[in-house]
C-alpha cells in the first residue's frame, strides 16, 4: 500500500477540512504543537480543537481530555504523540468518526495507517499540517520561507 500522499491530495484534504483537532496539544511555547495551534487559530478558517487530558485551556480555547469529548464534528485529527501511543490514538480517531488521520513530522506508522485506511480514513504521515496549509495558502513567507509564488494577490486558503 502506498503511504506517500502527493501535494494535490494534501491540498484537497486541507480544502475540504472544516475542523482540525490537535491531539497532544501543549501549552509549552517551545513545542511544535503550540506553534501549529497558534498558526491555525490565527491564519486559517478551521475550527480548532485541542485534546490533552492534562490541560483545561490553551490559547483561550477549551482543551478536551479525549477525542470522544470534543463537541461537533471531528474532521482532521493532527497527532503530536509518541510512536508507541499511535495505535491507541488511531482507535480513538476511528471511533470519533474523523475523515483524516494526520501524523505530524517524524511520525510514520504503517500498521496505524492500515487500520485507519481500512476504516475509510485518509491518512497523511510525516507531514506538518501547518507547513502544508501555509504552502497551499501562500503563507510560508510568514515564517521566512520563499514560496516561489509571484502574485499581487494573496492565494486563497485551502
Amino acid at each position: 500500500m502506498s503511504y506517500d500522499v502527493g501535494a494535490v491530495d494534501r491540498r484537497r484534504l486541507l480544502a475540504r477540512t472544516k475542523a482540525v483537532t490537535i491531539v497532544g496539544a501543549s501549552n509549552n511555547p517551545a513545542r511544535p504543537s503550540f506553534f501549529v495551534a497558534t498558526y491555525l487559530l490565527s491564519s486559517s478558517k478551521y475550527q480548532v480543537n485541542f485534546v490533552n487530558p492534562r490541560l483545561d485551556e490553551l490559547l483561550g480555547q477549551p482543551v478536551y481530555p479525549s477525542l470522544a469529548d470534543v463537541p461537533g464534528e471531528v474532521d482532521l485529527v493532527s497527532v503530536f504523540r509518541k510512536h508507541d501511543d499511535l495505535p491507541g490514538v488511531a482507535e480513538e480517531v476511528v471511533k470519533a468518526g474523523a475523515r483524516t488521520l494526520w501524523l505530524q513530522l517524524g511520525l510514520w506508522h504503517e500498521p496505524v495507517a492500515d487500520q485507519a485506511k481500512e476504516a475509510g480514513l485518509d491518512v497523511v504521515m510525516n507531514r506538518c499540517v501547518k507547513i502544508e496549509h501555509a504552502r497551499f495558502a501562500g503563507g510560508l513567507h510568514l515564517a521566512g520561507f520563499n514560496t516561489g509564488v509571484i502574485s499581487s494577490r494573496r492565494q486563497s486558503a485551502p
